[in-house]
């Protein structure tokens, strides 16, 4: 079994000094700017935007400079969406205008809505057209350039280890590979033995990804992939210290920040929700925070009464949102899971 202490250590991207080797994936819809510093107050080594779509940031779509802004974190990392090498160019020029530290190209994404526009994971069908668009990238940037993939679009198709090499002779300065084909979704488990022949087939760090929410996964996906790092993503649903947890334990130090006690858990919560009505304003923060009530709820207070669950999910006023946080999670929540900070 690898030593789990080699997460602890820093990591060289294309010249960016990463502080320890236990990352926060990139996930739509998840980590926006509150969602990344809280990651990052408990130690996840990097934290990624959200997937950022190339075309509607290129065009100047309302909105979609808020997933792309700078948060004041030490390292900035923006995620691209795109098929068109246009829009990808410059949606990687804005990016890095704004201070994105490093780009990465997202050629993993299984969503329907994504792949039926060729983007995400179908662009590992077509690996010419995948290379075209990172040399846009790559040549419409100084910051380093990374890719996050899947083993292939299927069983039939499992040409990560490919994409990769001529990814690493494009430029690129890591990737991520997420243990699962396409078509494979979220389903089964993930193949962290696969993600091998990528690490075999290059000499840019690896970062391996899917299913890990522990130190002891975190350690078996080391052995069986000899990745250079992990990626966590849908772990941190209602605990944005997943990652930094498996970071802490692989030092041999407790979890910066976490919120201990039932009080502080509720001023955890309630604050979670005040920075993203801050960010998104009351109206789309209303509706953008339910995801993270709901995943904190089913997480730390699984026995609360179903009315109580309402008030939360369904109020439109956020003081009476928050008064029903600190009623529930004040008075008799579960314990606080922090099995990933052991």
């Amino acid at each position: 079994m690898v030593n789990l202490t080699k997460l602890a250590a820093p990591l060289d991207v294309g010249g960016v000094r990463i502080r320890n080797r236990v990352f926060l994936a990139p996930m739509s819809g998840i980590t926006d700017e509150p969602f990344r510093q809280r990651a990052h107050a408990h130690g996840a080594g990097l934290v990624v935007s959200e997937m950022v779509a190339s075309g509607e940031l290129a065009k100047g779509r309302a909105g979609f400079n808020l997933r792309i802004r700078h948060s004041g974190l030490p390292v900035h990392m923006v995620q691209l969406a795109g098929r068109e090498a246009a829009h990808m160019a410059e949606g990687a020029r804005i990016a890095a205008g704004e201070g994105a530290d490093i780009i990465d190209i997202n050629m993993g994404c299984p969503a329907k809505k994504v792949t039926g526009g060729y983007a995400g994971s179908a662009l590992m069908l077509d690996l010419d057209h995948a290379l075209s668009l990172i040399d846009a990238v790559v040549g419409a940037v100084e910051v380093p350039v990374t890719v996050k993939m899947r083993l292939g679009w299927d069983e039939g198709a499992l040409n990560a280890p490919m994409l990769a090499r001529r990814a690493e002779q494009a430029g690129v300065r890591m990737v991520t590979v997420h243990g699962r084909t396409r078509c494979q979704f979220y389903q089964g488990k993930a193949d962290w033995r696969a993600i091998a022949r990528v690490k075999e087939a290059v000499s840019i760090p690896v970062v391996a990804n899917g299913d890990v929410s522990s130190p002891a996964e975190a350690a078996a996906i080391l052995d069986q992939s000899g990745a250079d790092a992990v990626m966590i993503g849908r772990a941190h649903y209602g605990a944005p210290w997943i990652a930094g947890g498996i970071a802490a334990a692989a030092a041999g130090e407790a979890t910066p920040n976490i919120p201990h006690g039932s009080t502080a858990l509720a001023d955890y919560i309630v604050a979670h929700y005040e920075d993203m009505l801050a960010l998104y304003g009351v109206e789309s923060g209303l509706r953008q925070a339910r995801k993270h009530l709901g995943w904190y709820l089913n997480r730390h207070a699984g026995g609360v009464a179903d009315d109580g669950r309402r008030a939360i999910l369904t109020a439109f006023e956020p003081v009476r949102v928050t008064a029903a946080l600190r009623a529930v999670f004040s008075s008799d929540p579960q314990p606080l899971n922090l099995r990933s900070a052991a």
